[in-house]
């Protein structure tokens, strides 16, 4: 297998080296690809990740192609423009020249997806990487696997192999392609394997961009309005069963409204998931048995304020709202990712931006509030990936702003513009005319350049 793979990326620098991938009618070219083949196998794409994780096609649609189908019609209607040379200002110094920068491709690039959005995941990195000019290897998750073969299927039929290839398999076929040299690896995972990834990537100084996750706070004070707080909270927390890297991972109450936003939940949870979620079809399953088991133990010892209900047969859990819970429990040492959204309280805002900030910095923070100045508060107070006011989860949706963490939570970003960024190197240019050379830096130095200089320099 490392053989292989060694071959597939050595294939993929050969022919990047000619150069084929840089005009800007190549990456148009293979960016069109992409949705005639999604509109075409939409209901494949639906079959497989209901295989994986049970997803509904409204929610594969919302969460998975739609985003994929966004960010390529966003680069497709400005990649011209960031391909031009970008002017920027000459210090009087070096007058006369110009300065520009050029973004130019990294090279053969490295993707690791995950399984909790292996569709998007997978894609909207590739979308980046092609638009900036690159060779692109990616890695589906093995716990995704019906999505895998399918992204593999894709490929195939999209792209010839020293473009983009898709490599399969699990932890022997990561360590194989975490051995060779890649101009950029692209990782979206935990943290424990981003660190593995960053470790291999130092080998031979790849840069790397990280998207992990971590425990992103909700924080609901006493002037927000607790029924839609309620509504877009549970949506937020119990999409795709909680196994985002950017849902509410717990729930930072105001003491004086816990009893009625808590109870506006559970009015949530019936109307979103019906009586007996576990019994809808709609209703995501946990990706395997491993973090199924997981998820379960992390539900001991803590009080249940709604769900708790769960079923080894179809390995789902019920959106669940866990009570008595402090910050050394340990459902509060560790990302849920999973339906289990325990309730913590507060008496005072700065109370609440001293417990998040007492932790990592998360991918995600999220306030509902009807307070100018407690927004301001959290927003100069707290660092965090990104978040939202007065909703969750939906700033990612966008490729008009970058998503990426901070801190133990990740480190750069991607989406829109910032994809083309991240995928391409940028280089700095300066151009000098030949009509004039000023003796002024040249040695011997005059007992006068000094001062010169000086003057030149304010």
């Amino acid at each position: 297998m490392s053989t292989l793979i060694e071959e597939a990326v050595s294939r993929q620098r050969a022919n990047f080296n000619k150069g084929v991938t840089r005009s800007y009618e190549f990456r148009i070219e293979q960016l069109k690809k992409l949705p005639a083949w999604i509109h075409a196998h939409e209901q494949d794409i639906y079959d497989a990740l209901y295989g994986d994780l049970n997803k509904a096609p409204f929610e594969c649609y919302a969460t998975e192609i739609g985003i994929v189908l966004d960010e390529v019609q966003y680069m497709l209607k400005h990649l011209q423009g960031w391909m031009k040379p970008q002017r920027v200002r000459t210090p009087l110094t070096q007058f006369p020249s110009q300065c520009f920068r050029l973004s130019e491709p990294y090279g053969v690039v490295l993707i690791m997806a995950p399984w909790n959005y292996p569709f998007q995941l997978s894609l909207a990195p590739l979308v980046g990487a092609l638009a900036a000019g690159n060779c692109a290897v990616i890695k589906p998750s093995a716990y995704a696997p019906h999505t895998s073969a399918l992204l593999a299927r894709m490929v195939r039929e999209l792209y010839p192999d020293w473009l983009v290839t898709v490599v399969e398999g699990g932890r022997e076929e990561n360590s194989a392609l975490l051995e060779q040299r890649f101009d950029y690896i692209f990782f979206t995972g935990g943290v424990s394997v981003g660190k593995l990834v960053m470790e291999a990537a130092a080998k031979h100084l790849t840069p790397v961009t990280l998207e992990l996750g971590g425990k992103s706070p909700c924080i609901v004070d006493e002037t927000a309005d607790i029924r839609l707080a309620a509504r877009r909270i549970v949506w937020g927390k119990f999409l795709n069963a909680g196994q985002t890297c950017v849902a509410p991972d717990y729930l930072l109450v105001q003491s004086n409204v816990k009893e009625r936003l808590v109870a506006a939940m559970k009015k949530e949870i019936r109307r979103q998931f019906g009586k007996e979620p576990l019994e809808n079809k709609n209703y995501p399953k946990i990706i395997n048995e491993k973090h199924y088991r997981r998820l379960v133990r992390l539900m001991e010892d803590c009080g249940i304020l709604a769900g708790g209900k769960t079923s080894d047969v179809s390995m789902k859990i019920e959106p669940t709202i866990l009570d008595q819970v402090h910050g050394e429990s340990p459902v509060m040492q560790e990302e849920i990712f999973g339906p289990l959204f325990p309730v913590l309280t507060f008496d005072t805002l700065k109370e609440a931006a001293a417990f998040v900030n007492g932790r990592e910095k998360p991918l995600a923070l999220y306030l509902f509030t009807k307070n100018k100045e407690n927004e301001k508060y959290i927003l100069s107070h707290v660092s965090y990936g990104g978040g939202c006011i007065n909703d969750t989860v939906v700033h990612l949706a966008t490729p008009h702003m970058p998503f990426g963490g901070v801190g133990s939570s990740g480190m750069g970003s991607y989406h829109g513009r910032e994809s083309f960024t991240t995928f391409s190197h940028q280089k700095s240019i300066m151009k000098k005319a030949l009509w004039l050379d000023l003796p002024l830096r040249y040695a011997p130095y005059r007992k006068w350049a000094l001062s010169v200089l000086k003057k030149i320099q304010k």
